[in-house]
């Protein structure tokens, strides 16, 4: 089982999201299923099928969180000490040339959002830049062509 790397914050997101999911959402789609079998029919009932298929997903969802948690790796980084390299837990400026800089926090694959500005560990951007230092220009290999980005600031 491949280890997954998390922040304390993201640990705790998906436990709570775990929690959410065991003690309210099946819940709901057990009283959903419910209403659904009191109007008798079930070969046609639209209700009933959309509430077996978001069961369907809840209970994915479920499995899914379990085997993170247990593979999870929580890195611990208090902010207080600040690294000399780019690790999981890293607050990273960096720039390609010609463009405005750009702040991400280096996560886990679990717990990437780059809308948020969490880049995972295993993306074209953290890979190239993991382990390295402030001041190093890195090579990016990404789908769509190589490029370099220079780490401007960590933390």
């Amino acid at each position: 089982m491949p280890t997954n790397f998390l922040t304390r914050e993201g640990f705790q997101k998906l436990q709570d999201e775990l929690e959410y999911l065991h003690s309210v959402k099946r819940l709901e789609i057990a009283n959903r299923l419910h209403e659904a079998m009191d109007g008798g029919e079930l070969i046609e009932n639209a209700e009933y099928e959309a509430a077996k298929n978001e069961q369907a997903f809840v209970e994915g969802r479920i499995q899914e969180l379990k085997i993170i948690l247990a593979s999870a790796r929580v890195i611990e980084n208090s902010g207080k000490e600040k690294a000399d390299n780019v690790q999981i837990g890293s607050t990273v400026t960096i720039q390609e040339a010609g463009s405005n800089p750009e702040k991400y926090i280096l996560v886990g694959a679990a717990e990437a959002n780059p809308r948020e500005g969490r880049i995972s560990n295993e993306s074209p951007i953290g890979r190239a830049i993991l382990n390295h230092r402030a001041g190093d220009e890195v090579q990016v290999e990404a789908p769509g062509g190589v490029y370099k980005v220079r780490i401007l600031k960590i933390g």
